[in-house]
């Protein structure tokens, strides 16, 4: 195959302060950044990273080292035996088919690459595509293929004329300035029902953004080599055709919405609180309504602000843009928040997340080469920036989290309670566990750490179950006063169920002042009695005292 250039690819990460290649899985787990880059000796070519709030500068050191190290990975390649390489020859228009083109079609194609709006600009080529094919296949009706070339012509014209306008003219086709963002548009809670809700809107791109919080019995099973494990946090992508102004059949996710949904995820994930502070499973879903370019960063800009809204407690907002480069090798032009024609025609899409503090998911690919380090430190400085302004806009709109989630959403608690008291919580068979629910209505998850998740739809019955847990996994405690059950009598005193459990005795002389023959005088067996406890002696045996609160056997 005629590869131009030989290619080496490794994944990085930093543990400590030091970038280290092909890490350990252990080395995965502990660093700050996890970058997988591809280049050739002279440059970078894809990275796709995700890292905690790195700056810049670390990023950069980090693409450092992994290009160093892959050029000593593409000298061994080099290495072995190669064949013969397939020769190839690019399509080439024929002249005469090409000046008829060029002679009645070159100045509708400047016009075409000057129209801002997207839909015009596609009427315009598309109608330029049909005339043009006609008019052609009349002057050369014995070519065959005198309709594909037309259409390869117009597509070739239309990138030459794209990246003239900006490298000669300095201008963008929407009429932007090259720094300059897209005007944005953001809604909050535009859906009444859902947990949280964002409409997030950059140009012509449009994302609306949903977040649904559920109980940790709505986690994902993962199903892979390694195992199964559980996923509390989903970010799912969805771009309709319409987004884009065509019908199709919707089928199952492919690769834009696996790869767009990932990226997202990647972006957010460093910022979600942990799972004793938030113990929700949190879903987003990202409708793309209309697309001209960077749906996946507008899908991070409403993820943050949808989390947001639905009191999720995030970190910090997370904003992403789309840098694009084009270039001749001689002169180049690095444009910030591409749309889709800048996208397609030019020569970089490099997608930066993260937030005031710095880079949370990077994704770069390239149509060139490879792209200078110098080239690079600019486009992430230049998206550093637009980052900023975008975080200011979304923090216009909603500067925090909620305080509170949603009425509509499910009420959660965390408790952690000893792991030997897990056995005690349950029941036999269940037994205790099952009353909880039944009694409260509210849904129960134990972990083997001994974490307990109490999920109900309203805030009395988690704090009526929350009470059931503590009662079931609580300790004696000397001196404090039960209300307990008289379980069976003996002629020295009474033993008393304080705990599921767990008995203390109430001696004759500690269950009243007076005196008496036969303690069923005083007590009867499954009666309430109110009692104290008074020690735990060195066997763990419990004696209690039923003077010490009242005559009373029942209070």
């Amino acid at each position: 195959i005629p590869l131009s250039r030989t290619m080496a690819g490794g994944r990085f990460s930093k543990v400590g302060e030091r970038w280290v290649i092909n890490p350990l899985l252990e080395q995965q787990q502990q660093s700050r950044a996890d970058l997988v880059v591809s280049a050739t000796e002279e440059a970078i070519v894809m990275v796709e990273a995700g890292a905690s709030e790195m700056p810049e500068k670390e990023i950069l050191q980090g693409l450092e080292y992994a290009h160093q190290e892959l050029k000593k990975i593409i000298q061994l390649i080099k290495t072995l035996p190669k064949k013969e390489k397939i020769k190839c020859s690019p399509l080439v228009v024929p002249e005469e088919i090409a000046s008829v083109l060029k002679e009645n079609y070159s100045q509708t194609i400047s016009e075409i690459v000057r129209t801002p709006e997207k839909s015009a600009r596609e009427n315009k080529l598309s109608a330029l595509k049909k005339e043009a094919s006609a008019m052609v296949q009349t002057k050369f009706p014995d070519n065959p293929q005198v309709s594909f070339l037309t259409n390869h012509w117009i597509e070739e014209e239309l990138y030459t004329r794209a990246r003239q306008l900006i490298l000669k003219e300095k201008v963008r086709t929407d009429g932007r300035k090259f720094t300059e963002i897209r005007p944005i548009d953001i809604k909050i809670d535009v859906l009444p029902r859902t947990h949280g809700t964002a409409m997030f809107k950059r140009g012509q791109t449009q994302a609306l953004v949903t977040v649904t919080l559920g109980t940790p019995h709505d986690m994902q099973i993962m199903d892979v080599l390694e195992g199964e494990y559980k996923e509390r946090f989903m970010f799912h992508y969805n771009f309709p055709g319409f987004a884009t102004g065509e019908v199709r059949a919707e089928r199952g996710p492919g690769r834009r919405e696996i790869g767009h949904g990932a990226l997202a995820k990647r972006a957010l994930y460093p910022l979600l609180p942990d799972e004793m502070t938030f113990p929700y499973t949190i879903r987003i879903v990202s409708d793309i309504l209309e697309s001209n370019g960077s749906s996946s960063m507008a899908s991070v800009c409403g993820g943050s602000l949808a989390l947001f809204a639905a009191g999720v407690p995030l970190k910090s907002a997370v904003a992403g843009v789309a840098m694009g480069l084009v270039s001749d090798g001689q002169e180049y032009a690095i444009l910030t928040d591409i749309m889709g024609m800048e996208d397609h025609l030019g020569d970089m899409d490099f997608k930066v997340a993260g937030t005031e503090k710095g880079i949370t998911a990077l994704q770069m690919d390239i149509k060139i080469s490879g792209l200078p380090a110098g080239i690079m430190a600019q486009a992430l400085e230049e998206a550093r920036v637009a980052r900023l302004k975008i975080l200011q806009q979304m923090n216009a709109a909603l500067p925090k989290p909620n305080s509170d989630i949603s009425v509509y959403a499910p009420r959660l608690l965390s408790l952690k309670i000893s792991r030997d008291k897990i056995g005690d919580l349950i029941g036999p068979g269940g037994k205790n566990i099952r009353r909880i629910i039944e009694e409260t209505g509210a849904e129960i998850d134990v972990e083997d750490d001994g974490t307990v998740t109490i999920s109900s739809v309203n805030k009395e019955s988690m704090e009526l179950a929350r009470q059931m847990v503590e009662y079931y996994t609580a300790d004696v405690e000397v001196g404090k006063v039960y209300r307990g059950k008289v379980t069976r009598l003996t002629s020295f005193g009474a033993f008393v169920e304080i705990l599921p459990g767990k008995e203390g005795l109430v001696r004759t002389s500690q269950l009243t002042s007076k005196r008496i023959n036969r303690v069923d005088e005083v007590v009867k067996e499954g009666q309430d009695l109110m009692v104290k406890v008074i020690e735990i002696d060195s066997q763990g045996r419990v004696n209690l005292s039923h003077r010490a609160v009242g005559e009373s056997p029942a209070e």
